[in-house]
């Protein structure tokens, strides 16, 4: 066991700024003597200690010193210090006093820290030229509010850059805040090369904490490097992989210089180039030609411009504009069409590629394929406009067409009419005649009323409105169709329905009347053959057809067998009766 008084504390404690440090003090008194007392001190910068705390068994002690508002004091006498500040990093001693075993003392170094956070890097707002006689800034870094302060370093694409005469160099600087805080701050300063467009750049933090070494990095920035053009592009970008005409095109021209030069438009015209950059858009490599067409056919050329050295570059590119020109259709014979007529329609077109025909009509059908539509046998139903249809099938979408109007001429015909038409007298009635013809004829009628014409399909159709009267019952009405080759009439009959329901009774009852004279005349056949007057059996058939010259006999034979004709009759039906009764 110890014979004397013993102090222990630790050597060093670490405590972040802004929390609480509590410092312990742990004492040894031999025989479990009680101490006599127990002071506090702090270690000040002119290494003279201050007192905090006197502790007796009476009581304690509280010292005016700035500490006076953050101190407390543990049931063990630990010192307990609140929101530690930078200034709280000093020595703090404890010294006991134990009676006859005498008075004795330790201390603890109370350290401090405040972690960095993120370091802040911003690269240079301006670009930096490849062509820069000095040497550039690259990019600035900062880190605030640490204690102690940490070290920079930089990195380009994840290795360390090191300060290097007329190559690399950083400027550091470190400030101390009111707060006692540091804020360090690291520029750094580097060459560039057209290379470098795509290098990442970053600053790291080095500090220590709890004896051991950390690094934090900032987020990796590029830098905006101007270099010149060393190869230009110039393209025809299109919805379809063939123009045709009707596209829409844009030329890009594309340059890898930063940044990017100016850009110029020509299109050769024979062995002079013309400038076309109003059709380009300001500043920018792209040039659009709306709705091309052959004429848009030739070689483009794109220039750029750097303004950093005044270098010059260009690119040419060929458009081609795939077309279907000098659509034409021929007919034969070309002179007036007849109903009856025969006729051929040819197709033929212009254009550097491969082409296709198709005859359709104007409802859009088709007829048939190739550049020749035979029509035979013409009639005004033929009349219609014809389209030849030219395509490309080489490239998609490339077509053209052209019509033709077909007209059958010939003297109107009526094929539709009104007639007969049954009426009643003083009644408003339409008459209706409908006819083709071509030319378009005109329509007249033999009476007076109100006409309506109107066209239907090809054919042209009148309607009057009139009313019926005495005279136009008995003399009907005439339409008449004409035009320059020809004059077609037909009649239109009225009949009265009147007459006709008159008639038709007339008709019925003489059917009626028919009827029962048939009815009358079977009655008295039927009487005479009962009574006997009419022979009847196979002999009186024979008899009846026996030659004219035995007429008289005949009759006497069907007189004569009277009898026995009855009998067998009635023969009959009793063997039929019989017959039945048996069954």
């Amino acid at each position: 066991a110890a014979s004397a008084l013993e102090i222990s504390m630790p050597a060093v404690l670490e405590v972040e700024i802004g929390s609480r440090a509590r410092i312990e003090c742990n004492f040894y008194i031999p025989e479990n003597a009680s101490y006599t007392y127990i002071d506090w001190f702090y270690v000040d910068q002119s290494n003279r200690q201050v007192r905090l705390y006197h502790i007796t068994a009476s009581g304690v002690l509280e010292d005016d010193t700035d500490y006076k508002k953050r101190l407390s004091l543990g049931e063990d006498k630990a010192l307990t210090i609140s929101a530690v500040t930078v200034q709280d990093a000093r020595t703090f001693v404890c010294q006991v006093g134990a009676g006859s075993y005498g008075v004795g003392e330790n201390s603890t170094k109370l350290s401090v820290y405040k972690a960095p956070t993120t370091p802040e890097i911003e690269p240079s707002s301006a670009g930096i030229s490849v062509y820069n006689r000095q040497i550039p800034e690259i990019a600035k870094c900062v880190s605030k509010n640490s204690f102690p302060p940490p070290n920079i370093t930089w990195h380009k694409n994840g290795e360390q850059l090191h300060a290097q005469e007329n190559q690399v160099t950083i400027q550091s600087t470190l400030t101390r805040e009111s707060s006692g805080l540091y804020t360090v701050s690291s520029t750094l300063y580097a060459p560039v090369t057209r290379e470098d467009r795509h290098s990442l750049y970053h600053c790291t933090l080095h500090y220590w904490l709890r004896g051991q070494k950390l690094a934090l990095d900032s987020q990796k920035v590029k830098v905006n490097i101007f270099y010149p053009t060393e190869h230009l592009k110039l393209q025809v970008v299109s919805a379809s992989a063939l123009v045709k005409e009707g596209d829409n095109v844009t030329l890009v021209c594309e340059a890898d210089g930063n940044p990017p030069p100016i850009f110029s438009f020509f299109k050769k015209n024979l062995n002079e180039w013309q400038d076309v950059s109003l059709l380009a858009e300001p500043d920018s490599g792209i040039l659009n030609l709306h709705d091309v067409n052959k004429s848009s056919n030739g070689t483009y050329k794109c220039q750029s411009l750097d303004l950093d050295d005044m270098s010059q570059m260009e690119e040419a590119v060929d458009l081609v504009v795939n077309y279907i020109e000098g659509v034409r259709v021929k007919m034969e014979p070309s002179s007036a069409l007849r109903e009856g007529d025969n006729v051929t329609l040819s197709c033929d077109a212009h254009s550097p590629v491969g082409l296709k025909y198709q005859w359709r009509d104007e409802k859009g059908k088709k007829l048939v394929e190739g550049s020749r539509l035979v029509l035979n046998n013409l009639t005004f139903e033929n009349s219609n406009t014809f389209s030849c249809r030219v395509m490309a099938p080489s490239v998609p979408g490339l077509e053209q067409s052209k019509k033709v109007w077909v007209a059958v001429e010939g003297k109107p015909r009526i094929v539709a009419i009104s007639s007969p038409l049954y009426v009643h007298q003083d009644e408003v009635v339409n008459l209706t005649c409908k006819a083709i013809a071509f030319p378009l004829p005109t329509v007249q009628w033999s009476i007076n009323g109100k006409a309506h014409e109107y066209m239907d399909n090809q054919h042209i159709a009148s309607n009057l409105t009139v009313r019926v009267s005495q005279d136009l019952l008995q003399a009907g009405a005439m339409c008449r169709v004409s035009n320059k080759l020809g004059v077609s009439e037909k009649h239109i009959q009225l009949v009265d329905q009147k007459s006709t329901a008159e008639s038709q009774g007339v008709i019925i009852v003489a059917i009626i009347v028919a009827i029962l004279v048939v009815a009358v005349l079977g009655a008295v056949i039927y009487f005479l053959h009962k009574k006997g007057k009419i022979p009847c059996g196979r002999a009186g058939k024979q008899d009846i057809t026996k030659p004219e010259a035995r007429k008289d006999k005949i009759v006497v034979e069907v007189k004569s067998d009277k009898l026995s004709e009855e009998a067998g009759l009635l023969q009959g039906a009793n063997g039929e009766k019989r017959a039945a009764a048996d069954q």
